[in-house]
């Protein structure tokens, strides 16, 4: 797997995660709703971040998808607040593998840039969800 290939891999996580907190945003609770789309606007800044280094490289980053299917069924704020932590790492796995592929310095600014924004938003949701601990060593391992 190429730098280009792991930005495309992690591009395609971030529209995923985009849709996710899109959904998540019928049912989270509204003082989390600021929260929710701070975030959301930080997914789109880091897809097109991306975006424009596939480009850079020579490639083409994928479209989104017209809808991504969901691992849990998001119905209350506890199911969507859980939704979007798993979309969180999602993402971390993503950014994880592209600093493993990096074959260059913007590859890996943009790993670390990702994986360091995506552990974050996880401990958050991990703190709105009374999750202990709120952090985890070495993000991005499955």
């Amino acid at each position: 797997m190429s730098s280009v290939d792991a930005m495309s891999a992690a591009v395609d996580t971030q529209n995923a995660a985009i849709f996710t907190y899109g959904v998540a945003t019928a049912f989270i609770s509204s003082a989390r709703r600021p929260m929710l789309e701070e975030f959301i606007a930080e997914h789109r800044t880091e897809r097109d971040r991306l975006t424009a280094a596939i480009t850079a490289a020579g490639g083409t980053a994928p479209e989104a998808a017209a809808g991504y299917t969901l691992p849990i069924t998001v119905n209350d704020p506890v199911s969507a607040a859980r939704v979007v932590l798993d979309s969180e790492i999602d993402c971390t796995v993503a950014y994880r593998a592209l600093l493993e592929q990096a074959d260059g310095a913007p590859a890996r600014t943009l790993g670390v840039d990702g994986l360091t924004s995506s552990a974050l938003r996880s401990a958050r949701w991990r703190v709105v969800l009374g999750e202990r601990p709120a952090t985890v060593a070495f993000p991005g391992r499955r």
